[in-house]
């Protein structure tokens, strides 16, 4: 191959990248959008731009004036027929996971915050299974499930028990990704290909997003999902104090799962995550309460062991 070659193969990769911004506000986990909640912040990788994390920060605050924080690489998207807005170049979406803190009310007004619950209206378990599961998505996987034949009935039906918690399975919040493409496979988001080309309307509640914004979002969802269990990332999305109960709400908002109230306790004073501050507060409602915050070695060594969040059991 000579250097032409080689430059016309490199001009046929657009790389983009896509950043996955949660914050905790008002007690509901939320990602930070553009396009009226239809998009992540997201740009192409440019000659000027530093890194690809200087060029993610970059995009991020000028699409919606919020600098970045802590920030993780989350997964390369690569799939053959991901393709640039121009159709004439391969698109490469490189995606990130920022946890931050809404505090800098200068640009709040820029800034769209959406519910990961408006996106996914089915993993939200903190009070109860929410009845858009058994009302519209089971049916309907059911009539996909029936739709294979014999040959492939059981094997699809497995999958939605295994996603879904059904038959003696449990519910497991980490599978969010593969509940979200389970859903595309069978028709039911309106991001399906399938859906797009035949106009068909047989979709389960949840916000669209464009191209594959919404699986990017499931993706970093169940990553911190998962990260929240061994690390004590929650940090990043609270305040500088905080009462337990404030951090036990922000542990059930990301998991959508409620969390054992004793054992949750037990476990935070057990790994020495949070010192008290000596102040207490009355906003809880009831007697005042201790307000803490996390262990400056905490801050500084973000290696410390697993938070072992005990995840209450439906």
């Amino acid at each position: 191959m000579n250097a032409k070659d080689e430059t016309d193969q490199r001009h046929d990769v657009q790389v983009e990248l896509i950043a996955v911004v949660t914050a905790i506000i008002d007690g509901q986990p939320v990602a930070l959008t553009i396009s009226r909640g239809s998009a992540l912040p997201s740009g192409p990788f440019e000659l000027g731009h530093r890194s690809l994390q200087a060029g993610l920060r970059n995009w991020v605050e000028q699409q919606t004036g919020h600098p970045l924080g802590y920030v993780e690489q989350l997964y390369t998207f690569a799939d053959r027929d991901r393709m640039a807005e121009d159709h004439a170049r391969r698109a490469i979406s490189i995606s990130y996971l920022g946890l931050t803190r809404d505090e800098n009310t200068e640009y709040q007004s820029k800034r769209d915050w959406r519910s990961w619950y408006g996106y996914f209206p089915w993993e939200d378990h903190r009070t109860a299974q929410p009845p858009v599961i058994e009302q519209t998505i089971l049916p309907r996987l059911r009539h996909w499930a029936d739709e294979a034949g014999a040959g492939n009935r059981e094997e699809r039906w497995q999958r939605v028990a295994l996603c879904f918690g059904l038959d003696g399975r449990a519910w497991n919040e980490e599978l969010v990704l593969q509940r979200y493409e389970l859903l595309y496979e069978a028709g039911l988001v309106p991001e399906a290909r399938r859906n797009r080309e035949a106009g068909r309307d047989e979709t389960v509640p949840g916000n669209q997003m464009a191209v594959d914004h919404r699986r990017i979002l499931a993706t970093g969802i169940a990553r911190l999902r998962t990260k929240i269990k061994y690390r004590p990332v929650v940090f990043e999305v609270m305040p500088p104090v905080f009462t337990l109960l404030h951090l036990q709400r922000a542990v059930e908002a990301l998991a959508g799962r409620p969390v054992h109230k004793q054992n949750f306790r037990r476990l935070i004073e057990q790994q020495e995550l949070v010192e008290e501050t000596g102040k207490t507060t009355a906003e809880t409602g009831g007697r005042p309460a201790k307000l803490f915050r996390f262990r400056p070695a905490v801050l500084v060594e973000r290696t410390v062991a697993g938070t072992k969040l005990p995840i209450a059991k439906a």
